[in-house]
């Protein structure tokens, strides 16, 4: 009876084995093992979700083809799948529950997996629930951390809005724009820092395009969740980037815009409080990130035309705050209409990589 029972165990543990390994390798959303997520993203036992611009997912494999299960808020996200350094495919999720292929027929070896989010939060959030290897594959440790980590408080610029309409109709639709080629990506890429984006079209520290504005964006999980707020001990940036005050330098001088309304009522802000309200910003800040460099940024929009009065308020700003670690960085305006192109990005990009190699140890 013994040598029946272990006969039939055997077979049975047998049996087991074989179906398991005629099985693709699932990877649930939660394994933080072998998933690394970078950005601003919400991890639960069930899936994690993106919606932050330049919100990025990586993982490490040994195989020849990858599937990622998502649920796309509104079908208007856009993603890079980046194999091995190389961007393979943009993927255009549907709205709802689907799977997508991400890679296949690879060299039958390792692989570094990175599905990066191109579009911003007002294109509808993203969940993701697992990934699906190939028969076979097996499952490495995930990335590590960069030791270089950068932030940017940003606007449409930051987002990379129209930088892909080569119409020259600015439009700023879902299929024109890519977080991937702002200035922030470009210069993080070159430094090889993990980055975060905590930035939104339209979106100014006085007054916005609507009813937000970037000191009561700064600290949510969620953007559109005022209730549920980030953990800034997750991620800590030796250098923090603010590149604000284009859509302010607009919208206050709109007296009948409704947000002109409802943050001023019948009278524009003075320089005085224009100035109060940046350095306010900064030093909250500086409150969240009490050792990193933060760099007062503008630009290359009208804001930093010839004669405009806003790189001032942002210089006298920072002086009043008197803090070492607290530099500008002005974008020379780039006279052409609309947002800026892949090229105006890349030589925004040249312009700050040169500004933190001179002046920023890190």
């Amino acid at each position: 009876m013994n040598k029946l029972y272990q006969y039939l165990s055997a077979a049975l543990l047998s049996v087991t084995y074989l179906s398991c390994s005629a099985q693709n390798v699932i990877l649930k959303n939660d394994d933080l093992q072998h998933i690394r997520y970078v950005g601003r993203v919400a991890v639960t036992d069930s899936n994690t979700m993106l919606s932050w611009t330049a919100t990025s997912v990586k993982v490490n494999f040994k195989g020849t083809s990858a599937k990622v299960l998502l649920n796309d808020e509104a079908g208007d996200n856009y993603y890079n799948v980046i194999v091995d350094g190389k961007i393979k495919q943009i993927l255009h999720p549907q709205k709802g529950r689907h799977e997508y292929t991400l890679a296949e027929e690879l060299p039958n070896g390792k692989h570094e997996l990175e599905l990066f989010k191109r579009t911003e939060w007002s294109m509808g959030r993203t969940w993701l629930y697992q990934f699906s290897f190939n028969k076979g594959a097996e499952l490495t440790e995930a990335p590590s951390p960069k030791k270089r980590r950068i932030e940017v408080f940003g606007n449409s610029i930051t987002c990379g809005y129209a930088v892909e309409d080569t119409s020259g109709k600015d439009r700023g639709t879902s299929p024109y724009e890519n977080g991937y080629i702002s200035y922030a990506a470009i210069t993080a890429r070159h430094f090889d820092a993990d980055y975060h984006s905590t930035s939104k079209s339209g979106i100014g520290i006085t007054v916005s395009w609507f009813p937000l504005i970037m000191p009561e964006m700064y600290d949510r999980l969620y953007a559109n969740d005022s209730t549920v707020k980030w953990n800034f001990e997750k991620y800590q940036p030796q250098i923090v980037i603010i590149n604000l005050f284009q859509n302010d330098s607009w919208i206050t001088h709109m007296p009948d815009n409704p947000e002109f309304k409802s943050r001023f009522g019948k009278t524009p802000p003075t320089a005085e409080q224009l100035t109060n309200a940046y350095r306010n910003f900064v030093k909250t800040i500086r409150s969240k990130y009490p050792d990193a460099s933060i760099i007062c940024a503008l630009g290359n929009m009208d804001a930093t035309k010839e004669g405009s009065p806003w790189p001032g308020y942002i210089k006298q700003a920072t002086a009043d705050i008197n803090d070492k670690k607290i530099y500008t960085c002005f974008f020379p305006y780039k006279q052409t209409p609309g947002h800026p192109n892949a090229a105006e990005q890349q030589a925004m990009a040249n312009q700050l990589i040169t500004f933190i190699n001179k002046n920023i140890k890190w």
